[in-house]
């Protein structure tokens, strides 16, 4: 509410000034000054403009699947992680990480869910093409549509793939690139690995954000 008032405040001033009441003038200095520090106490990501480390990670409602029944993020709950990973049919990075991301979901499964969302919008990556691309490559996790692009903005996502690791709280606690080469036979280090391996033993990971790499989400043009 607060800052909000600033906003409307600020931008009223910058468009006419001398129209500002004199009541609500001695209001910008402090409220200028309260905005620059929750700025700082609450930093946004490096490559993130939306979200950082710690966050709690937006909760999405009713997202069709590949399996035809729609689902919320309440529905692994029981699980002690959670890896959510924007991608799509589309993009050739995405298909490259296939295998990678099933070898994953396998190996963990007993702590954690992998879900996948796609937020793109074009033929490829309608439903019925989701659902060929999970039936033929064996997806041993959840593929759900972002039909209306609001959980991928909700996330600040912009890549495909881009992977957002939650804790039990559903808190981020890291973001970006899968690991640090497209190639798999060229991978030195696995920074979503070693990020769940570094939270299992109470260690903040040594590499909490990265750059996502791969193809950027076709976002509605306003």
């Amino acid at each position: 509410m607060l800052c909000s008032r600033f906003i409307v405040l600020l931008g009223y001033t910058a468009t006419s000034p001398s129209s500002l009441k004199a009541e609500h003038q001695h209001m910008l200095e402090p409220l200028m000054y309260l905005l620059l520090c929750l700025s700082l106490l609450h930093p946004l990501g490096k490559y993130n403009d939306v979200l950082s480390i710690g966050d709690k990670a937006p909760a999405w409602e009713a997202l069709l699947g590949t399996d035809g029944k729609k689902h919320t993020m309440d529905e692994w709950k029981a699980k002690p992680y959670l890896v959510v990973v924007f991608t799509c049919n589309s993009c050739p990075c995405s298909r490259d990480y296939e295998d990678r991301i099933k070898a994953f979901a396998e190996k963990h499964k007993s702590t954690l869910a992998v879900v996948a969302i796609n937020s793109n919008l074009i033929k490829d990556d309608s439903m019925d093409a989701m659902k060929k691309r999970a039936e033929d490559r064996g997806y041993n996790f959840a593929y759900l549509q972002d039909e209306t692009q609001k959980v991928a903005k909700s996330y600040g996502a912009t890549y495909t793939p881009e992977f957002f690791l939650l804790n039990s709280s559903r808190k981020i606690i890291y973001m970006g690139a899968m690991d640090d080469k497209d190639n798999p036979d060229k991978v030195t280090v696995r920074f979503l690995e070693e990020a769940l391996a570094a939270d299992k033993t109470g260690k903040t990971p040594a590499k909490a954000e990265t750059l996502a790499r791969g193809c950027m989400i076709r976002y509605k043009k306003r």
